[in-house]
């Protein structure tokens, strides 16, 4: 995966998402609701630009690695995914109208990128410059001016 620019934007938005049916149903055993679902979110992922680097879709729940523009929280990109997905899920699968929902409320999501949080830590602290200033708790403890 590489970094994108976007105007003034330079970075990498790229998530693991899983969703889980509500009741953890194993809906997706039925091949008319699991080609509906990757249908959906392949196609919302187009309309609003996101790229979809892996989606596999399980008998009771669904994992997506997917890059969002930088222009889209987390939980909208959720909200688009899971709210655009079950209406039309249920739309083309009329048996599943009568649950009130599709989805759980719940949600698994982890940034992924190509470093570990041990990475980005050793340079924010080791390799910058020393001369800069360094928080420390001698210095936090102090009193601010009035």
């Amino acid at each position: 995966m590489e970094l994108t620019s976007n105007g003034h934007a330079y970075g990498q938005s790229a998530y693991h998402f899983v969703f889980v049916p509500k009741y953890r149903f194993p809906i997706f055993k039925e091949p008319d609701v699991k080609a509906a679902c990757e249908y959906i979110i392949r196609r919302i992922a187009l309309e609003h630009k996101f790229k979809i680097h892996a989606l596999q879709i399980e008998h009771d729940h669904m994992h997506l690695f997917i890059n969002i523009p930088h222009t889209y929280s987390v939980s909208y990109a959720i909200q688009l995914l899971k709210g655009t997905s079950s209406r039309f899920i249920r739309q083309q699968c009329p048996r599943l109208m009568r649950y009130k929902h599709f989805w759980s409320c719940g949600k698994f999501y982890r940034s992924v990128g190509n470093v570990t949080g041990d990475v980005i830590k050793h340079y924010i602290l080791e390799s910058q410059s020393k001369s800069k200033f360094r928080f420390t708790r001698a210095y936090a403890s102090r009193q601010l001016p009035s």
